[in-house]
């Protein structure tokens, strides 16, 4: 799914991005106060991976959906979105559970959903109890859009592969898990492409975000990797006049 969601002709103060929330509920809720979002004067753009490793994907779910719904919230597929809603729609639970998808069954079941161990015929039971109660959550999560773009910015979950030429046609699979071919390699795109899928510490040694330089030029990596217990949840803050703008809410 490769919709175009250029919308022209709206004034925003500032562009607001985060990515790979990945069930960091309490740190999501706290940056959106530490930025102090405001939906009339702000444009609020998520990257994916709502999902999986965190204690509350279902939380981040219904809060994105509440924030989409009320306010139009740009909200973009990440993987293990896309792996979460395989893993309903197509029975494919081994990668899914193998990525942290147990964490994200435990946060719709209740904690005590692993209390004695992980047993299959229990998660699928919680499966079709997830399903019965939140078709919402996976419809929502299977028809997220891929990309988003404005005048200056391309905005996608893992990145654009160099070698296609048009980068709209590149595969959902590119759009989703693409890593070491994007970011090693220049952008031969005019627009600064804002990604986050690979946690920036991978890309120079610090979760603050990264801002490529020299061949790595119009690229900006934001993923923290909030999920991890020294990791950080990190939002781009982009002025009208184009200026960038970090805020970090940091594990406790």
């Amino acid at each position: 799914m490769t919709i175009d969601y250029l919308q022209r002709g709206e004034i925003h103060i500032r562009t607001l991005v985060i990515s790979d929330i990945h069930g960091c509920y309490l740190q999501f809720d706290a940056m959106l106060k530490q930025i102090k979002y405001n939906p009339d004067n702000d444009k609020l753009i998520l990257l994916g991976d709502y999902v999986d490793r965190g204690l509350y994907s279902k939380d981040v779910v219904t809060k994105v959906i509440q924030l989409a719904k009320d306010y139009g919230v740009i909200a973009l597929k990440g993987n293990h979105d896309d792996l979460m809603v395989d893993a309903f729609r197509n029975r494919g639970d081994s990668l899914w559970i193998n990525n942290g998808g147990i964490m994200t069954t435990q946060s719709y079941a209740g904690y005590d959903f692993l209390e004695e161990g992980f047993d299959w015929d229990e998660h699928l039971r919680m499966k079709s109890l997830i399903l019965k109660n939140y078709p919402n959550h996976i419809d929502f999560l299977e028809n997220l859009p891929l990309y988003y773009e404005d005048d200056k910015h391309i905005y996608v979950h893992a990145g654009i592969n160099p070698e296609i030429n048009d980068w709209k046609q590149q595969s959902e699979e590119d759009f989703l898990w693409i890593r070491e071919d994007f970011y090693n390699n220049p952008t031969r795109e005019s627009k600064t492409i804002v990604f986050g899928h690979t946690p920036t510490i991978y890309l120079h040694k610090s979760n603050n975000i990264w801002f490529g330089k020299g061949k790595h030029k119009g690229k900006i990596g934001i993923d923290g990797g909030c999920f991890h217990s020294s990791g950080q949840l990190n939002c781009l803050e982009i002025s009208e006049d184009g200026k960038y703008k970090e805020h970090v809410i940091r594990k406790r």
